[in-house]
């Protein structure tokens, strides 16, 4: 190989434009260094002679292309030359000890690195695909010019993707969208964030794109005159108040207004209803000055400030920010910054870069770059698993989830805004379905309490807990509310064919017959007749309301001759409930009955029985269709909460609420809600929502509210 190059060598003439206008770029470094280069691009040239990319191009001018890149970062000479033979250990026959011999070690190991990420597919959850992600994020650890080449090599990739077939189009700006811009934001490199999500964004949804881009015109044009005379203003304050400065509008990318449209439910009016102004100055000094000089031209919002400078964020990015209330009808978003904060906001780890064997003091995102991959080499050394791994690190990478860490140290990714309840299902689905309550941080956590990242969460389960419907209000992702959902159709299935079983015995049993003595083969013959599989299908049609039991009783009965003539008619005992038949069984909010109560049920099709108390005023008018009307009664036996409503007058004063709520607490229920009805300067009318477990427990709740010297009458509501 090496005779081959030395032979190129020797017939290389005059470099072609592009070497020449990469040197020009490179005109920061030395004269020796600049010599490295071109025998670079020589060994590049030579090994991928006859390779050529999509466009038709000679396939050196991609390498070129990203060390151009990393040119107008101003990155050393060995970053130039690995990028310009980045490819080299994979699509050539050149090896490593030839690298190392002709360009040293540590070329070799930024090209062995970058090699290494583009062998990476990262929608494969493969185990050997998080082992390449794993040893990738070592070369990182190990030199942050490993992933600043990779993220070149993507920009440049990105730039020429019109040459690729549309379904590699997609794919490639899918994953850089969802891989390499947030791996460019976490670095802090801003621009290269911008620029990938851009491009990304047109190639997955040009259309989309366009017609944001064409807006985004418009709605500038039209701003000119105002955003001219804001910034005029701003220069004249900042000037008489003698701080050196530079002011520049800041414009919103299609994809930044595309992302907020979507995540935060807004009009495109709505998103870029905001004038932009970022502005430079000397010194962290002239930042707090300039701030004051600004919020003494408009008024500040309140809450709308953010002290960048003072607390970092994680990605190194220092600004002040604040937003303030101008005379054209919008916010005014302004950002102070030093010309290197400036530099550190735009390029990041690659901002100033002076590499000197890692042991320079770096800038502050290059210093928390390094720190975040400490930590994740520290991590991986107590990870045995890759999968566990690449969780591990996307905790930093993909905001929209949060990542939590099982007492044993597995790693679950969840939704944002995921509960304790999400996070049992995550961890099994029996682990959910029996779940009654969390430790996070060994703390105490109810089911529903909000989880965020980083947090070690333990679920307490017991035997008897089971979902309720309830439980859907708590949960996000989806595997937990499919979960909840199959287990409460199962329940539901299971509840109507136990009730529907007891209503048709009722039924058959008023008609002085019963299901054990049916003839099978006239059951048999009803159930072909109505297109029924099973007893049980019917049995949960009756209880949920799409047949009466009455009906259904009477049809059998004649099914066969000579049957019903042997049986005779007597009033039906009314239907036993114990509280546990939730799943088809609802109690109208109309009453609130609670055990106790005299009650009546109607079946309400689709729904099943709709369990009312006999004084509810909808009662009279239920009587009108006697074969939904169904007798029912409290079984000895009830369990559960119930809800109901009390009405309680009181004094109006102060701290009224909290007494009253106190007394129903020390009573041990549960308030649901709490609403003013009415008021005046003497009074106020409170409307409670609770639970109690019966006409006892209600009894109990009443007469502690009653005792409170500040309240004048309680209701059980509708009285």
């Amino acid at each position: 190989m090496k005779a081959a190059v030395e032979s190129h060598d020797a017939k290389a003439g005059k470099p072609p434009a592009y070497v020449v206008a990469l040197e020009d770029r490179l005109s920061y470094l030395p004269a020796a260094q600049l010599a490295l280069v071109r025998r670079a691009y020589e060994v590049g040239a030579r090994a991928h002679d006859g390779q050529t990319r999509k466009s038709g191009e000679p396939y050196i001018t991609h390498p070129i292309a990203v060390a151009g890149i990393l040119a107008d970062l101003g990155m050393d000479v060995e970053t130039i030359i690995a990028a310009i033979l980045h490819d080299t250990l994979e699509d050539t026959p050149l090896s490593p000890d030839e690298l190392t011999t002709e360009f040293g070690a540590t070329v070799t190991e930024l090209v062995d690195g970058v090699t290494k990420l583009d062998k990476l597919h990262f929608k494969n959850r493969q185990e050997a695909a998080a082992e390449s992600f794993r040893k990738m994020l070592l070369a990182m650890a190990r030199d942050l010019r490993v992933i600043l080449i990779k993220l070149a090599d993507r920009l440049h990739n990105m730039r020429t993707l019109g040459s690729m077939e549309v379904g590699a189009r997609r794919r490639i700006a899918r994953e850089t969208l969802e891989i390499y811009a947030p791996i460019a934001q976490r670095l802090g490199m801003n621009r290269f964030k911008a620029e990938l999500q851009d491009l990304g964004f047109r190639a997955l949804y040009p259309d989309r794109h366009r017609v944001i881009a064409a807006r985004i015109r418009t709605v500038l044009g039209n701003r000119r005159e105002a955003m001219g005379k804001i910034e005029a203003s701003l220069e004249a304050r900042l000037t008489a108040e003698g701080i050196t400065h530079r002011i520049v509008s800041r414009i919103k990318s299609p994809y930044s207004i595309y992302t907020k449209m979507r995540g935060e439910q807004k009009s495109f009016a709505q998103v870029m209803d905001v004038y932009g102004f970022r502005v430079v100055v000397d010194s962290v000094m002239q930042c707090y000055h300039a701030l004051g000089a600004v919020h003494a031209l408009f008024k500040p919002l309140d809450g709308r400030f953010r002290d960048f400078i003072a607390i970092p964020k994680a990605n190194g990015y220092q600004s002040l920010h604040t937003v303030l209330f101008g005379s054209f009808g919008a916010p005014i978003e302004i950002q102070i910054r030093t010309a290197d904060m400036d530099a550190v906001a735009d390029r990041g780890v690659a901002a100033h870069w002076s590499y000197k064997d890692g042991s320079g003091p770096g800038n502050s995102a290059q210093n928390r770059a390094r720190e975040w991959l400490s930590g994740l080499v520290d991590d991986q050394t107590r990870t045995a698993s890759s999968l566990e791994f690449i969780e591990n690190v996307k905790i930093d990478l993909f905001p929209d989830e949060i990542y939590l860490f099982t007492p044993r140290g597995r790693i679950l990714s969840l939704p944002r805004n995921s509960t304790a309840l999400d996070f049992a299902y995550a961890v099994h689905t029996d682990v959910g379905s029996h779940a009654v309550a969390a430790r996070v941080d060994k703390k105490l956590a109810p089911l529903r309490a909000p989880l965020t990242s980083g947090q070690t969460v333990e679920i307490i389960t017991a035997p008897s807990a089971v979902p309720s419907t309830q439980w859907l209000e708590w949960v996000v992702s989806a595997k937990a509310r499919t979960a909840i959902r199959h287990f409460l159709k199962r329940l539901q299935h299971e509840d109507a064919i136990e009730l529907g079983h007891r209503m048709l015995d009722r039924a058959m049993d008023a008609l002085g017959a019963s299901l054990e003595v049916l003839p099978p083969d006239a059951l048999t013959r009803y159930l072909e007749e109505n297109k029924l599989r099973a007893l049980e299908d019917l049995l949960a049609d009756i209880a949920l309301g799409n047949r009466v039991a009455d009906q259904v009783a009477r049809a059998l009965m004649h099914m066969q001759e000579g049957f019903a003539a042997s049986f005779r008619p007597h009033a039906a005992e009314k239907i036993l409930i114990t509280g546990t038949e939730r799943g088809v069984l609802t109690f109208g909010n109309c009453c609130h009955p609670v055990p106790g109560d005299e009650i009546m049920g109607y079946l309400s099709t689709g729904k099943g029985i709709v369990v009312h108390r006999i004084e509810c005023p909808n009662v009279a008018e239920y009587r009108a269709f006697p074969e939904r009307f169904i007798e029912m009664a409290w079984d000895r036996d009830v369990s559960g909460d119930y809800r109901v409503e009390l009405r309680i007058i009181v004094a109006n004063k102060p701290g009224v609420l909290a007494q009253v709520a106190a007394a129903v607490a020390n009573a041990s229920s549960n308030i649901e809600n709490v609403e003013y009805k009415e008021r005046d300067l003497m009074t106020a009318t409170l409307l409670f929502t609770i639970e109690v477990s019966g006409r006892k427990h209600l009894a109990d709740v009443m007469r502690g509210v009653r005792r409170l010297a500040v309240v004048n009458a309680v209701y059980r509501h509708p009285i």
